[in-house]
């Protein structure tokens, strides 16, 4: 059917249209005003190398040269980036931080993309914090980022790496000031009122393929109601004495 015969059918059968339409635009305003308002921080974390490298030498008598550890990153950085991703996103530790499936707060630890199968690509580490309150949503934050750095000691303990050679981190960009996301309440709202949308056409169409069978139906239960021509002119009339 095309738009004009869609139109067609809904001024038609305004009276199914009208009402779902009307519902529609009350689920979509309830979805909104029911729907919490959250904050989110972020946080970037950069891993750098010490400034004599990762390994030490040999001789005390001859260090090995200083180096400016912005200028020092390698694949190895990259490797302890990705641990400490995948460390922090298992469900054992997301429940060791205190968050619950559902739960008004949450917090994320990625490369600063959406594509979690690649991990880190750089020695950088994006943490973000989310919750109903600007002050839980930082709480979460920098909750994450104590235990990242607690997590990249232990690894590097388990390893036996010497204390001269540990990675640092350092924070390149602080949690910064929680901002209202309202996307979820939009979504929210969106979906509810597209649903009733579809629900409205969808009544309109089936009132008006049920109406001609069902006017077909009525015609037909009048017709038995009435008794045959013959049988009226068969019948005498009554006249008076």
């Amino acid at each position: 059917m095309d738009f004009w015969g869609t139109l067609l059918v809904l001024f038609r059968r305004w009276y199914v249209a009208l009402p779902a339409f009307l519902a529609a635009v009350g689920a979509a305003f309830y979805a909104y005003s029911t729907i919490p308002v959250t904050y989110t921080t972020t946080a970037v974390l950069v891993l750098t190398a010490p400034t004599s490298g990762g390994t030490l030498p040999p001789d005390p008598d001859q260090p090995i040269p200083r180096v400016n550890p912005l200028l020092n990153f390698d694949h190895g950085l990259d490797v302890a980036a990705s641990i400490l991703i995948s460390v922090m996103s298992t469900p054992d530790m997301v429940a060791a931080m205190g968050v619950t499936s559902g739960g008004p707060t949450t917090y994320a630890v990625t490369n600063g993309t959406n594509n979690l199968e690649s991990l880190a690509t750089g020695p950088l580490v994006f943490v973000e914090g989310e919750s109903r309150t600007p002050e839980e949503a930082t709480r979460i934050a920098r909750k994450a980022i104590d235990r990242i750095e607690q997590e990249l000691d232990v690894r590097q303990r388990q390893v036996q790496a010497p204390k001269g050679t540990y990675i640092t981190i350092s924070e390149a960009v602080p949690p910064t000031t929680p901002a209202p996301q309202q996307g979820r309440k939009l979504r929210s709202a969106a979906s509810a009122l597209g649903l009733g949308v579809i629900a409205s056409l969808c009544a309109s169409f089936a009132a008006e393929s049920l109406s001609g069978p069902l006017r077909g139906t009525l015609a037909r239960l009048r017709r038995r109601g009435e008794p045959p021509a013959r049988a009226r002119e068969a019948v005498p009339e009554k006249t008076g004495v």
